[in-house]
């Protein structure tokens, strides 16, 4: 079903968003393998743009590494990049994220998600591309309630814009697959979470406010269920889908179409742990970790948000024999750690 590696360390690979969380744990995982990096991220501010240097910096050691500051959505600058280098793998992670803010900044989804994957499949499809692997979201399944949510589930119904853009990229992927046989590989994340995180996660947001003394927000009341999946495990998960382009699946058949495989050379995945937490015992397990007790506001349901993930991962097994193993304690913890050297926060209340 799957091809020889597509992977060779003689040629370099595109990894988009490098100074986000998910590109610079992936950028790094392959300067260590012995892989050059192209870079690529316009390091925006949506969050604290400190820890986007930070990251860019530790990458920077490497002399494997080369960085683009440049907009995806800028197609100009996008084709200069994709015109510099013989790319053979391309891992596709910018994007403009978090599902409250596309609430109120939808137009960002739209230039970056939609605008910017467009200028990615047009490198891709120009240069030969051996294989594109790019970001898609727990969120496309949306109003989906049948648990584990399934990559062979239709995800027609989404609940926010993000979700909606996420989808779309998919969509779009596979018609370049259709189309020009580039072949396309889409990873659904779910909350990812662990050490240089994005601020704007919960578990950050929970830290920084317990830390502080700060109450924090809990909505939906606590009832709330996340597949939160560690960094290292998505990584591992990335790496090992990247090397092989995925195969035409010859039993597929427009009579009943399976959403998660196709007659093209495209496939999609769930990356998840495959053991939803609730929100309340990740509460409780951070609280252990710190050491330290939360305030609590419990609030409603925000809009675009779901009450509940938890990813069928049978197909990524089955594939590429990999599976999650971090365990929540685990992870927080290493978060937790991560977090106290970073903002230099020892035992007292942090002033950041």
């Amino acid at each position: 079903m799957h091809s020889a590696s597509v992977l060779d360390r003689s040629v370099p690979v595109l990894v988009t968003g490098t100074a986000g969380f998910i590109g610079f744990h992936l950028a790094l995982r392959l300067l260590k393998e012995g892989f050059a990096v192209v870079g690529v991220d316009n390091v925006n501010d949506y969050y604290d743009v400190r820890i986007k240097w930070d990251r860019l910096n530790i990458l920077e050691k490497h002399a494997g590494f080369t960085f683009h500051r440049v907009d995806c959505e800028d197609r100009q600058a996008m084709e200069a990049v994709f015109d510099g280098y013989p790319f053979r793998v391309v891992v596709h992670l910018a994007a403009q994220a978090g599902v409250r803010y596309s609430l109120v900044n939808p137009y960002a989804y739209v230039d970056s998600n939609l605008m910017g994957f467009m200028n990615i499949l047009e490198g891709c499809r120009r240069r030969n591309v051996g294989h594109l692997v790019f970001a898609s979201s727990s969120s496309v399944y949306g109003a989906n309630t049948r648990m584990p949510f399934s990559v062979h589930h239709n995800v027609d119904h989404p609940v926010s814009l993000y979700a909606a853009t996420k989808k779309a990229n998919e969509l779009m992927a596979h018609t370049y697959a259709h189309l020009y046989g580039l072949p396309c590989t889409g990873l659904r994340f779910f909350t990812v979470y662990g050490p240089w995180g994005r601020p704007d996660m919960a578990l950050f947001l929970f830290t920084r406010a317990i830390l502080r003394g700060e109450p924090i927000n809990v909505f939906n009341y606590g009832k709330m269920r996340r597949d939160f999946t560690y960094i290292d495990d998505i990584v591992e998960g990335v790496f090992r889908v990247m090397g092989r382009a995925p195969q035409p699946d010859a039993s597929w058949t427009g009579d009943a179409p399976d959403p998660g495989t196709s007659a093209a050379p495209y496939r999609i995945y769930n990356i998840g742990n495959n053991h939803p937490v609730e929100l309340m015992v990740f509460i409780r397990t951070l609280e252990e970790c710190l050491g330290m007790e939360a305030r609590k506001e419990f609030l409603p349901m925000q809009p675009g948000d779901v009450p509940a993930t938890a990813a069928d991962i049978d197909d990524l097994m089955r594939d590429f024999g990999f599976r999650p193993a971090t365990s929540i304690h685990e992870g927080i913890q290493k978060f937790v750690d991560w977090y106290r050297d970073y903002y230099d926060v020892k035992g007292k209340a942090a002033t950041i």
